[in-house]
């Protein structure tokens, strides 16, 4: 009579009976190399650690994230990119389909950044060119809208209070 086997026991039986034992290539491999395939030697040629920056840039290069880091980099280096005052004024909001939309704090210094828009643009293809940034849009600051539903009657709405 057969001795009862644990259940782990049980599985390792059938994947065994599944997929067979070990190749022939494994148990040569576990024994010893003969050294017959190049670059498995352990000091061979393109056998040394690489650093972790160098690893990073191809993984994001391979994965596809070279332009959304970027954008990311772009959108936290703000001040640096226009300067300390204008930072203060302005605020970047996102980049969406290529064009960086700017909240800036009154409509004359959004005024002021679109007269320098070329300049910025020319910036930003310098030191971010993966982020794919094509137009620059600055808003002035949020008023409130006057109309309320899907139909609105035409007036003329506040005078003294926006100017």
């Amino acid at each position: 009579m057969s001795e009862p086997t644990s259940e782990a026991s049980a599985v390792y039986l059938r994947l065994k009976k599944l997929f067979g034992g070990p190749t022939p290539r494994a148990q040569k491999s576990r024994r010893g190399h003969d050294g017959g395939e190049p670059g498995s030697e352990p000091f061979g040629a393109g056998r040394d650690p690489r650093g972790l920056g160098s690893v990073m840039d191809a993984l994001t290069t391979e994965l596809g994230w070279d332009s959304e880091l970027d954008k990311a980099e772009l959108i936290g280096a703000w001040a640096e990119l226009v300067g300390e005052d204008t930072a203060a004024r302005s605020q970047p909001l996102g980049i969406e389909d290529g064009v960086l939309t700017v909240q800036c704090d009154s409509t004359a210094w959004a005024t002021q950044l679109r007269l320098m828009r070329v300049e910025l643009l020319t910036a930003i293809a310098q030191r971010y060119p993966r982020a794919g940034i094509q137009s620059i849009r600055f808003n002035g600051p949020d008023v409130p809208s006057w109309k309320y539903g899907r139909r609105s009657a035409q007036w003329r709405g506040p005078r003294d209070t926006y100017g």
